[in-house]
C-alpha cells in the first residue's frame, strides 16, 4: 500500500515539475495578450458573410486562454456586434481548444509533434466548421439577425468576456479596497500606462487565469497520476490495434464533460503511457475542451440547431481525422510519450534544482491565487451583509437586497459576463459575483424573471438563492 502512495506522489511530483515552467511562460504570455492586443480587433474583422471573417476568427481565437465556458459569451457579444455565424463558429472552435498555456503545457509533455499539430487541427476544424455554416445554415444567421434587430438576447451585449473592465458598478465601500464589487484590486498606475498594462497583465496571468486554470489542471493532475498508478497497462494495451474504436470511446466521454484545454494534458498522456493511441489522443485534447453540454445547450439556443450541429459534427470530423492521420501517417517515434510519467521508474527526488524551483514557484503562486479568491468570496459577503445593515439603520428599506445562485460559471470570464449582464437590468443599482460559491449578490428593485431570462441568454442558469 505505501509502496502505491509513493508512487503517486512521485508521479504527481514529476508531472508538475515538468509543466511548470512552460505553464508560467504561456501564463506570462497569455497576460502580455490579453492587455495590448486591441479589443476592437476581435469585432472589427468578423461581420462579412466569407471565408476570409473565419479565418481571422480562427487565428484570433487560437491564442486566446478562453474555456469552453467563457467563449459563449463572448461569441454570443461578437455575433451582436456583427459578426457572421460562420465567423462566430469558427470562434467557438478554435478558441478552448487551445492557448498560449495549454500549447506550452502541451509541448512541455508531449513534446514538439503534439504542440504543433494541436493549434493546427484546431485552426482547420474551425475552418471547417466555419465554412459549412455558412453554407448550410442561412435561415439560422437570419432568425438570429432578426432578434439582435427586433431586441431579444438584449443582454448579449453584456459578453465581452475578453475585456473584463467593470465600469458597471456602483460601489458604496470605495474606501475600502478590500471591498471592490469588481474583485479587480484598485490600480495606482493608471492603466492605459504601459507599467498600468503590464501590471494588470501579469494580475490577470498568476491570480485570474491560475484561478481559473487551477482548479482543473490540479484534478487532471490527480487523475493522470492515478490513471499511471492503478490502471494495468494491458487494459488499453488491448484496444491499441482498434484506433478508430479508441477514438469513438474517447468522443463518447469527452463531449459531454468540461475539461479545459491545460487539464486535459496530463490525463491524455497517462492515457497514452497505457496504451491509448496518439490519434485517440489528440482526439480527447480537442473534442474534451471545445464542447460539453452546458456549452451545446446555449449554442442550440442563441444560434440555432442548425448551426449547433453542423458546429458539434465539425469538431467530431475534425478530430477524428487529424486522429486518424497521426495514427496512420505521420511517425509513432513522434508520439511517444518521453515524460518520465510514462516509465514505471519514478523518481521525483531525481529532478533538478531549477526543476524545483519552478515548481515551487508555480504552487506558491497557485496557493496566493485560491487564497485571493476565497478573501474575495469573504470579502463579497461581508458588504454585502454591511450595505443591508447600513440601509436598515437610514431606513432605506426601498432598496431591495436580492441572491442569485449562478450555475455555470467556470471562471473570471463567466463572472465578468454576469456582473455585467446583471448590471444591464432595469432597477440594479449594484451587484457583487462570489465565483467560488456561484452566487450573485444584487441590489436594487427589479424584475427577477428578467434578470433570470437575461442569465440563460448568456448561458447560465440563475435561480434565487435560499
Amino acid at each position: 500500500m505505501w509502496q502505491y502512495i509513493e508512487n503517486y506522489w512521485d508521479a504527481l511530483v514529476i508531472m508538475m515539475a515538468e509543466m511548470a515552467p512552460y505553464l508560467l511562460l504561456g501564463f506570462f504570455f497569455a497576460g502580455l495578450l490579453r492587455a495590448f492586443v486591441p479589443k476592437t480587433i476581435y469585432n472589427k474583422h468578423l461581420a462579412p458573410r466569407n471565408m476570409k471573417s473565419v479565418i481571422k476568427a480562427a487565428a484570433l481565437g487560437i491564442p486566446l486562454p478562453l474555456c469552453s465556458c467563457g467563449v459563449i459569451p463572448t461569441t454570443v457579444s461578437l455575433r451582436k456586434e456583427g459578426a457572421s455565424h460562420g465567423a462566430c463558429t469558427s470562434f467557438l472552435i478554435a478558441t478552448p481548444q487551445t492557448g498560449v498555456d495549454s500549447i506550452a503545457a502541451t509541448y512541455s509533455l508531449m513534446g514538439l509533434p503534439f504542440a504543433i499539430i494541436r493549434p493546427v487541427a484546431a485552426l482547420f476544424t474551425a475552418l471547417f466548421g466555419g465554412w459549412m455554416v455558412n453554407r448550410f445554415a442561412h435561415d439560422d444567421e437570419q432568425h438570429s439577425a432578426d432578434a439582435v434587430h427586433n431586441g431579444e438576447h438584449e443582454s448579449d451585449c453584456c459578453c465581452h468576456s475578453h475585456e473584463h473592465k467593470h465600469e458597471h458598478h456602483h460601489h458604496e465601500h470605495d474606501d475600502d479596497d478590500d471591498g471592490c464589487h469588481c474583485g479587480c484590486h484598485h490600480e495606482e498606475i493608471p492603466e492605459d500606462t504601459f507599467w498600468g498594462k503590464f501590471k494588470g497583465s501579469m494580475r490577470y496571468a498568476f491570480v485570474e487565469m491560475l484561478q481559473d486554470v487551477g482548479k482543473w489542471l490540479v484534478i487532471g493532475l490527480l487523475i493522470a497520476a492515478l490513471i499511471t498508478v492503478a490502471v494495468p497497462n494491458e487494459w488499453l494495451a488491448a484496444l491499441h490495434n482498434y484506433k478508430l474504436l479508441n477514438m469513438l470511446i474517447v468522443l463518447a466521454i469527452s463531449i459531454p464533460m468540461y475539461v479545459c484545454a491545460t487539464g486535459s494534458i496530463p490525463i491524455a498522456v497517462s492515457l497514452m503511457a497505457k496504451g491509448l493511441t496518439p490519434g485517440a489522443a489528440l482526439v480527447l485534447l480537442m473534442a474534451g475542451p471545445a464542447v460539453n453540454s452546458a456549452s451545446m445547450l446555449v449554442i442550440g439556443k442563441v444560434f440555432g440547431k442548425r448551426t449547433f450541429w453542423l458546429y458539434l459534427l465539425s469538431i467530431i470530423i475534425g478530430a477524428v481525422l487529424f486522429g486518424l492521420g497521426i495514427d496512420y501517417l505521420l511517425p509513432a517515434s513522434w508520439f511517444e510519450v518521453g515524460s518520465a510519467i510514462a516509465s514505471d521508474a519514478h523518481c521525483a527526488h531525481c529532478l533538478s534544482v531549477w526543476d524545483w524551483i519552478f515548481l515551487g514557484i508555480f504552487i506558491l503562486l497557485l496557493i496566493n491565487a485560491f487564497l485571493q479568491q476565497w478573501h474575495h468570496s469573504y470579502q463579497i459577503k461581508k458588504n454585502h451583509q454591511k450595505s443591508i445593515e447600513m440601509k436598515d439603520e437610514n431606513n432605506q428599506n426601498e432598496t431591495i437586497h436580492t441572491q442569485y445562485k449562478i450555475e455555470g460559471m467556470s471562471c473570471n470570464h463567466c463572472k465578468a459576463n454576469v456582473e455585467k449582464c446583471i448590471s444591464q437590468i432595469p432597477g440594479v443599482e449594484s451587484v457583487n459575483v462570489d465565483l467560488a460559491k456561484g452566487i450573485a449578490y444584487v441590489e436594487g428593485q427589479h424584475d427577477p424573471q428578467t434578470l433570470m431570462r437575461a442569465i440563460s441568454d448568456i448561458g447560465f442558469t440563475a435561480s434565487p438563492a435560499v
